[in-house]
């Protein structure tokens, strides 16, 4: 006869909470969970089932600092590192990985900003993102999977007096709104380059259409972007030919994005305890338990944490290994997420089957994670690219 184990663990509340255990935490931390508690989390089901966009909630986390964590202080951000603006991802996503994805839309584009060497943007625009008094987004997935040999770029540019002529549509651009900028690459017309710039529905000839929706993610403010005739100007132009800049933002574009599901998985360690006191005479038999679950999130998150710190030093060189590093931590944190999310939901049981449970949102953000440009199958691939090379 099978005898059930006993589990007699710590709490995972007290172990997450004991700090001797636990890799440094970004200051902001604690108030910002207080505005998760008090903002964010009322909304949730808001968020997820009729598609409501926090407005107020994202900028009070800019108003806390949350943006511009990595961001230096003469720019408007508090300079403290490319591990606390993970940090900050990681605490939205354990309560909402639709805001968390938000959130890292917002990072993603002062990251844009802050490693040009645009000085209009780093002066004029990074300061206002940096402090969420403007919100703003990315539109690198069709990018990043052409610079993956993944699928064709979808904007061309024609040089022209004091700036680009833009065309082509992007289909899906998120944390998206009227004059929220964002970024964009685009193919010269004239040659073999590509540029990157900052744009908004503020340009003339750039209009968003909102004609889709989505299992989940639906409040992330996600767009259809139509170019037609777009002049960006020079003053707006991240880098041209923007080779270099690539490979100096795709580190911490994809590294940040870990965050996410950190956080996620956080969560859905919190719902298997939830459920413990009624059901764990018999979840006790499934194979994943929130122990070892929460082993294998202290592990990736001291990863995750260590190479944001390689990535905040003035000096970093993105080495093939630095970069095959960080491309692992993203292919775990996409793994973890669907095994985490999977536990949760056979640990609830049935009332997981229930429409707008939280186990089921939870895996419907799981396979976000490891969907969400650079999905899985494509950092996978370019994991097979940098061994083979």
């Amino acid at each position: 006869m099978q005898i059930a184990p006993t589990l007699t663990a710590t709490p995972l509340f007290q172990v997450l909470s004991d700090t001797s255990k636990q890799p440094s935490i970004a200051p902001l931390i604690p108030a910002l969970k207080v505005a998760i508690a008090e903002n964010l989390a009322p909304q949730v089901q808001r968020i997820d089932q009729e598609g409501f966009y926090p407005r107020e909630f994202m900028h009070q986390v800019g108003a806390l600092g949350g943006f511009g964590q990595a961001v230096a202080p003469e720019c408007g951000g508090a300079g403290q590192g490319v591990r606390s603006a993970v940090q900050v991802i990681e605490a939205v996503s354990a309560e909402c990985l639709c805001t968390g994805f938000m959130v890292w839309c917002q990072i993603a584009c002062t990251w844009y900003l802050q490693n040009s060497d645009n000085e209009y943007l780093k002066t004029h625009l990074l300061p206002q993102v940096a402090t969420g008094t403007v919100l703003g987004g990315t539109g690198l997935s069709n990018p990043m999977k052409h610079f993956a040999s993944i699928e064709k770029i979808a904007l061309t540019a024609e040089k022209r007096p004091g700036g680009y002529v833009l065309n082509g549509l992007l289909p899906w651009v998120s944390n998206l709104g009227a004059g929220h900028p964002f970024g964009i690459a685009a193919k010269l017309a004239d040659g073999d380059d590509y540029l990157m710039a900052i744009v908004s529905d503020a340009f003339a000839g750039l209009s968003l259409r909102q004609n889709a929706h989505f299992i989940a993610l639906e409040g992330s403010g996600t767009y259809s972007c139509v170019f037609k005739d777009v002049f960006v100007p020079d003053e707006w132009i991240l880098a041209a030919p923007c080779d270099d800049y690539v490979e100096r933002i795709r580190p911490g574009f994809i590294l940040t994005q870990v965050g996410m599901g950190l956080g996620l998985v956080t969560g859905c360690i919190d719902l298997i305890e939830r459920y413990r006191p009624r059901l764990g005479h018999v979840n006790s038999f499934l194979d994943d338990q929130a122990e070892d679950l929460a082993a294998a999130l202290a592990s990736a998150r001291l990863k995750t944490y260590t190479l944001a710190d390689q990535l905040s030093q003035p000096d970093v060189h993105i080495t093939p290994d630095l970069l095959k590093a960080v491309i692992q931590a993203r292919i775990t944190a996409s793994e973890l997420s669907l095994k985490a999310a999977n536990a949760a939901m056979l640990h609830a049981g049935a009332r997981a089957y229930l429409q707008g449970s939280e186990p089921a949102r939870r895996l419907r953000e799981a396979y976000f994670v490891a969907i969400v440009t650079p999905a899985l199958k494509q950092l996978k691939k370019m994991l097979h690219h940098l061994e083979q090379s």
